[in-house]
């Protein structure tokens, strides 16, 4: 059967949660509330092959030029098949439709990221009045972005990517 990939519905948020598991246990992803998914449901697309969710992935606005790419899991099965480089295409032109003229990720994929264009970034590529606009957030994903000090434990051994649309 041929991969499906499509925007999120809250009956997949279950399966998202699973589906991510095992990287929040190892410590590759945050984990993150089942509530914060079904509150961030429209941000996620997913992909299926055999009724069986094999990917997902999100993009979350920051600002009005910037996103982020949060959350972009491919099961073990299928790395390697070409999912992850259509969902991250496909979040890419979504970025692209809404406006977003920069993508930014934190990962530990630096390799993947940087074949789709991403360059490492050691600073914050945001003005000083938009960072203090955005110091505002209460969004984690936010606080990673500006390597705020209190997340500092969560973005060890994470590499700050950014791809300018």
């Amino acid at each position: 059967m041929p991969l499906e990939i499509r925007p999120a519905t809250t009956a997949d948020i279950e399966k998202i949660r699973q589906l991510c598991q095992p990287l929040v246990d190892e410590g590759v992803l945050l984990g993150k509330e089942l509530v914060e998914l079904y509150e961030s449901v429209q941000e996620f697309i997913v992909g299926y092959q055999d009724d069986q969710l094999i990917a997902c992935g999100a993009l979350h606005v920051m600002w009005e030029d910037l996103a982020e790419v949060r959350t972009l899991v491919v099961d073990p099965e299928h790395h390697r098949s070409g999912v992850g480089s259509k969902l991250l295409d496909l979040l890419l032109k979504n970025a692209a439709t809404l406006g977003v003229e920069r993508v930014f990720c934190l990962t530990f994929e630096v390799e993947f990221f940087g074949n789709h264009g991403f360059q490492k970034i050691t600073d914050s590529p945001v003005e000083p009045e938009v960072y203090e606009e955005m110091v505002r957030s209460h969004d984690e994903g936010v606080a990673e972005f500006l390597d705020l000090a209190r997340v500092k434990q969560n973005t060890l051994g994470n590499t700050r990517m950014l791809k300018v649309l």
